[in-house]
């Protein structure tokens, strides 16, 4: 026991102060997007061309981050002169369409309901629910519970059951296997209950966009609340997107 108490004084606090400080992110890593306006039609038909997920709208010079796998062609191939990908990682939105950016999003806490805010903002419970993911989305979700990110200190947490959860965080592409899986998790939940999608796959279909096998948009079969993109979506946005819309 003397030892344990030692090995505590001598570490110190792990937890990282946001949301009072931004802790800082690596420099690979690939937030919010940064457009070019004045970027020529040729620059940016060759990224549409590139990008793998046709997330590029040539015509208004924007990008859907629901669809976008931040991979960064667009960037290396126009050489920035088309899009930056910054270090921002407040990236979530209420709506959909507004994912669909030139890189002015709105102001989530304006756009959250503010019922939720006053129903869960001192106690919010999460049912996970992966639906046919790859586990990077699930793994980054799960990193929240270590002592760098400490969600339980905001009177956040993940529980098993459905009937004892307030919102229902979906990612994976939603299979067709899944579907029905999802639909009863919902079902089970008590009202007034929130839905969250978190990935690119949950928002979009991802890579697997086209595909008979998946549903392509969680919006398309359940009412989303809250859209938190990317692939998979860093820790820090995940965080941001639940303090800022229900706290």
């Amino acid at each position: 026991m003397l030892n344990i108490l030692k090995n505590r004084l001598e570490q110190g606090c792990k937890t990282n102060n946001y949301p009072k400080e931004k802790p800082a992110v690596f420099d690979r890593y690939r937030g919010k997007p940064e457009i070019n306006k004045d970027a020529s039609a040729d620059i940016v038909a060759m990224c549409a061309n590139a990008c793998p997920q046709d997330a590029i709208d040539i015509a208004n010079k924007k990008i859907d981050m629901g669809k976008c796998l931040f991979c960064g062609t667009c960037e290396q191939i126009s050489d920035g002169k088309f899009v930056t990908f910054t270090g921002d990682f407040e990236i979530s939105t209420s709506q959909r369409a507004d994912l669909i950016t030139d890189g002015d999003l709105p102001a989530l806490a304006e756009h959250s309901k503010q019922h939720f805010k006053k129903l869960f903002g001192r106690s919010l419970q999460l049912r996970q629910v992966s639906a046919a993911g790859c586990n990077a989305c699930e793994a980054d979700l799960n990193v929240l519970a270590t002592p760098f990110f400490d969600l339980a200190r905001f009177g956040i947490n993940f529980v098993a059951s459905p009937r004892h959860s307030d919102a229902v965080v979906v990612t994976g592409p939603v299979s067709r296997n899944m579907k029905t899986a999802l639909l009863t998790t919902y079902e089970a939940m008590p009202d007034p209950k929130v839905v969250i999608a978190v990935g690119s796959c949950t928002i979009s279909g991802g890579p697997f966009l086209g595909s008979p096998e998946i549903t392509e948009g969680l919006d398309t079969i359940l009412p989303v609340d809250l859209f938190i993109p990317g692939c998979p979506p860093h820790p820090l946005t995940n965080l941001h997107a639940f303090l800022t819309y229900f706290k």
